[in-house]
């Protein structure tokens, strides 16, 4: 019988980049390289601004020097190598402000994906379990849910409540539990009907045992999954909000404030509403990226060994 020759090296060698950003399931290279590094790196850079922002930051976020104002990145002509990402129209500079709006950012969605996708998992497994009525109300509560426009009650929210880090929280994370609800449900669904979940039955364990020790450590890969999936979500939110005035009001630094700041000097001045914009899009797009890496990594059924 004819043995297949080897492809050459040159054959089983992939790009450097599909492997650094997103490698294919259908080879099999070293496991080392299956990881997403170049999204690990970005996620990794603005979580370090993030927390050493007061360390890192050249200058204030806030104070004002209208004689610096509008200066343009230090590769342009007429920059300055004093703000290396250029000032706004109050003087104040790109960096530094971008620095302290990660910080702004990351908090946001550490905070609402905490409540909000606590009460998910809570509901979830709850609705999934006990069925019947219990999970009948909860499924309309999560259909009403979906349907209210997101954007129209943070806004309502802020006219009643006043703009501020809570209501900003507390506007995203009571439209962010409905998507954990219904998924999770879902699992619970599948895991009720599991060998082990009968035999707790038989052992006479209550339905709060069953769901705390039996239940739950079987969803939280799905959770995890869910949690890095809405990071995206999430810091989009808060930069959509931040735009049109509900969110964290100025002088605090957020991205999505940087941006409506900027948003009428495109053509004079674009750096003060694009380099947030890019930020944004980067650690969007490297959260999504590492999502889906975790969720191949996680479930049986999609990750190769």
């Amino acid at each position: 019988m004819a043995i297949a020759e080897r492809p050459p090296p040159s054959a089983e060698r992939r790009s450097l980049w599909r492997v650094l950003l997103w490698p294919s399931r259908n080879t099999r290279p070293r496991r080392t390289a299956r990881v997403p590094w170049v999204p690990i790196a970005i996620i990794s850079v603005i979580i370090i601004m993030a927390i050493f922002a007061p360390v890192l930051a050249p200058h204030s976020p806030i104070d004002q020097t209208l004689r610096d104002k509008l200066l343009p990145p230090v590769w342009m002509e007429g920059g300055s190598t004093r703000y290396l990402l250029g000032t706004d129209a109050f003087g104040r500079d790109i960096l530094s402000r971008l620095i302290y709006g990660a910080r702004v950012s990351l908090l946001v969605a550490l905070l609402a994906l905490t409540a909000g996708g606590g009460i998910g998992l809570t509901v979830g497994i709850v609705s999934g379990y006990l069925g019947g009525a219990v999970d009948a109300v909860l499924m309309r509560l999560v259909d009403a849910a979906f349907t209210f426009p997101a954007i129209l009650f943070a806004l309502l929210l802020a006219v009643t409540m006043g703009q501020g880090l809570g209501t900003l929280v507390i506007a995203i994370s009571l439209l962010l539990w409905a998507p954990f609800a219904r998924v999770i449900r879902g699992e619970v669904l599948a895991l009720r009907q599991r060998d082990f979940v009968a035999l707790a039955k038989v052992r006479g364990c209550s339905a709060a045992r069953i769901m705390l020790t039996h239940i739950l450590p079987n969803v939280l890969n799905t959770f995890m999954v869910l949690v890095t999936l809405n990071i995206g979500v999430v810091i989009i939110a808060e930069a959509t909000l931040s735009f049109l005035g509900a969110g964290v009001p100025p002088p605090t630094p957020t991205w999505g404030l940087m941006i409506s700041e900027g948003r009428g000097r495109i053509a004079d001045a674009w750096w003060v509403a694009l380099i947030p914009g890019i930020a944004i899009t980067l650690l969007v797009l490297s959260v999504n990226l590492f999502g889906d890496w975790l969720r191949d990594r996680l479930d049986p059924r999609l990750r190769q060994l």
